[in-house]
């Protein structure tokens, strides 16, 4: 699995989800790829470890099969606060609990297949026009990729600035019992989210997101009497993990024949449940963009990529902050049971945006959906 470092058309520099699947699509077109990471496989991160069914379908066309024994399909998202629950189904698809490991394994396993050059433990120190600097040594390489994260050196080596960001925090554990629902289930409490994904049909990831980098899971476990009385009880199979989570955009994500991708170029808080899925489809339009050898084509791809999931991190981020707002919008999902499982498939890019529509509990999530970037809550119809 582990080569010596050669010359190839493009260098990656980060081998996590992102910048694996970009190794991959890149080989699809014929290219020779290098990736090097710090790192040794399989590579865990604290995160929700579902993948929403827009990212299912580009590993799919990655060639990469989620085995049935190591995953669970979820069929939507369920949001829960005190006695109130909401649900949307996905339309015509599923999403995938997997193991963050596991779906590591799986794309380190493709890429190997594809005649991807892996270089694990290896730390790349800079960039240069036509190449990467790995210990003292220069490899030469055509395009050179960062996906190398939220605190990407690539992006600083690009003269890029890291743009305004939102930081949140986010802890994860495991626990050993078999799934109780079909969802993802979210529940919300005063700044604060819980996530539940089912990842085996034995076991269940349990992640708690906030602004507070010292709550932990277990605290905000015992505010939600529900959940807490399902695992009180119940011991951990994993140690607590956690990471950072960042709302945060770039005005660019291309510099002559340098891009980003993944976390590198921009995040969606980890609320949306789209940061998987959106590195694998940002893979996905690299390669279209190389396989004509027109790097400057990603940049506008990428950015429509984002659009969405944006406007969805601010309407979810906005529930968080204001807890009578969060009330208004979750009160009009009840209202109108298909107004969450269109606004669900307009996320995960199964229906267009007209199908959200103008009229009652529509209108208000519109009105905020639609009101420009950054602008106040108050004085909004909702």
């Amino acid at each position: 699995m582990n080569h010596a470092l050669c010359a190839s058309d493009v260098f990656i520099v980060g081998g996590g989800p992102a910048g694996l699947a970009a190794a991959i699509a890149l080989r699809q077109v014929g290219y020779s790829v290098t990736v090097a990471d710090p790192a040794l496989p399989p590579i865990d991160k604290a995160c929700g470890e579902g993948i929403m069914p827009n990212g299912v379908r580009a590993l799919a066309e990655l060639g990469v099969d989620l085995p049935p024994a190591l995953t669970v399909p979820f069929q939507g998202i369920r949001f829960l606060e005190g006695g109130l629950g909401v649900e949307a189904r996905f339309q015509g698809a599923v999403g995938q609990g997997v193991r963050r490991t596991v779906l590591h394994d799986l794309l380190v396993r493709r890429a190997a297949e594809t005649g991807v050059c892996l270089g694990w433990g290896v730390r790349v120190s800079g960039i240069a026009a036509d190449r990467v600097i790995v210990n003292g040594h220069g490899i030469r390489c055509r395009w050179i990729i960062g996906a190398d994260g939220l605190n990407s050196s690539v992006r600083r080596w690009m003269g890029l600035p890291p743009g305004r960001e939102r930081r949140r925090y986010g802890f994860r554990h495991h626990f050993p019992v078999a799934p109780w629902s079909e969802f993802v289930d979210v529940y919300w409490g005063d700044g604060f989210q819980i996530y539940v994904t089912p990842v085996t049909p034995q076991a269940v990831c349990v992640a708690c997101i906030s602004s507070d980098p010292h709550l932990r899971l277990n605290d905000a476990l015992q505010a939600v009497p529900g959940l807490w009385g399902r695992l009180r009880h119940v011991e951990p199979i994993s140690r607590e993990q956690g990471s950072m989570t960042l709302s945060r955009r770039l005005p660019q994500v291309c510099r002559g024949n340098v891009a980003l991708i993944g976390d590198a170029s921009g995040s969606v808080d980890a609320i949306t449940g789209e940061g998987l899925a959106l590195g694998f489809e940002q893979a996905l339009a690299l390669r279209d963009a190389l396989r004509g050898g027109a790097l400057r084509r990603y940049q506008p791809t990428h950015r429509a990529l984002a659009r969405w999931p944006g406007r969805m991190a601010r309407l979810l981020l906005a529930m968080n902050d204001h807890p009578h707002f969060r009330r208004r919008v979750l009160h009009a999902f009840t209202a109108d049971r298909s107004l969450f499982p269109r606004l669900l498939g307009m996320h995960t890019g199964a229906g267009p945006l007209a199908d959200l529509g103008f009229g009652g509990a529509g209108s208000l999530v519109w009105n905020f959906l639609a009101a420009p970037h950054g602008a106040p809550l108050k004085g909004r119809s909702l």
